[in-house]
């Protein structure tokens, strides 16, 4: 365990070393933060709705009574959505989608020694490959988060209007009753640390893939369920940390 922790801290520092050519790297952090951004955009939108609109109707189920002020439902909505449902949620959802394509497209370059021509050339690999796709997840991952939680309260107040559990009036007012910014704050570096866990993580069981296509494929299966582990830890170590 130690071995593979010590490779993996020394594969993080040598992908930030200086690099060669900065446009070169700056293309590439373009192109991944297209790929991981705007390319994951349809998929959190999708869950974020649902998400939303799932809790909203749980929570107005579990809270049916005379005794119960119906706003009690949109704060508790605002305050899920916010802490767990979408940074937690949309990051396991990214380790999926973004991980497993990092894993194979770098252990893909492994077996092929691509990586190996371009050591043989002088190149950085690990800041050439893996710089730019942690660059981007520290920032496209914190990004796709807060779009995750504005559709999850919209898919909450969608779920009011069509269901009739909770009035729209009462759900709005419960979103802006006793709100406290550190919520936020817990949020924020959430999304954060999760986009470090998902790109580095797959970065490094891609990178050290050894072997053919099947190798290739295992890879990605460790780096989705490593960084799944990591992002449910790093939850667990950050709520209880902050709050």
């Amino acid at each position: 365990m130690f071995h593979v922790l010590g490779r993996y801290i020394l594969l993080i520092r040598l992908s930030f070393r200086k690099p060669e050519k900065f446009s070169v790297y700056w293309a590439e952090v373009m192109r991944e933060m297209v790929s991981q951004g705007v390319g994951s955009l349809g998929i959190i939108a999708i869950i974020s709705l649902f998400i939303g609109a799932v809790a909203t109707v749980q929570v107005a189920f579990q809270l049916s009574s005379p005794l119960v002020p119906q706003s009690i439902a949109g704060s508790i909505a605002r305050d899920s959505t916010i802490l767990e449902f979408s940074p937690t949620i949309s990051a396991l959802v990214l380790a999926g989608r973004i991980g497993s394509s990092i894993a194979s497209q770098i252990g893909t370059m492994r077996v092929t020694e691509q990586i190996d021509a371009l050591e043989i050339m002088g190149v950085n690999t690990p800041g050439y490959l893996i710089s730019p796709k942690i660059l981007s997840g520290l920032s496209m991952i914190p990004l796709l988060t807060i779009i995750s939680v504005v559709l999850g309260l919209s898919g909450g107040y969608l779920a009011c209007v069509f269901s009739r559990d909770i009035a729209p009036a009462d759900y709005v007012l419960g979103l802006r009753d006793s709100f406290k910014p550190i919520i936020v704050t817990v949020c924020a570096v959430k999304s954060i640390a999760f986009g470090f866990i998902i790109t580095s993580v797959c970065s490094y069981f891609g990178f050290y893939t050894s072997g053919g296509a099947l190798e290739v494929g295992q890879s990605a299966t460790k780096g989705v369920v490593f960084s799944c582990i990591w992002i449910l830890f790093a939850d667990l170590v950050i709520t209880s940390t902050i709050l």
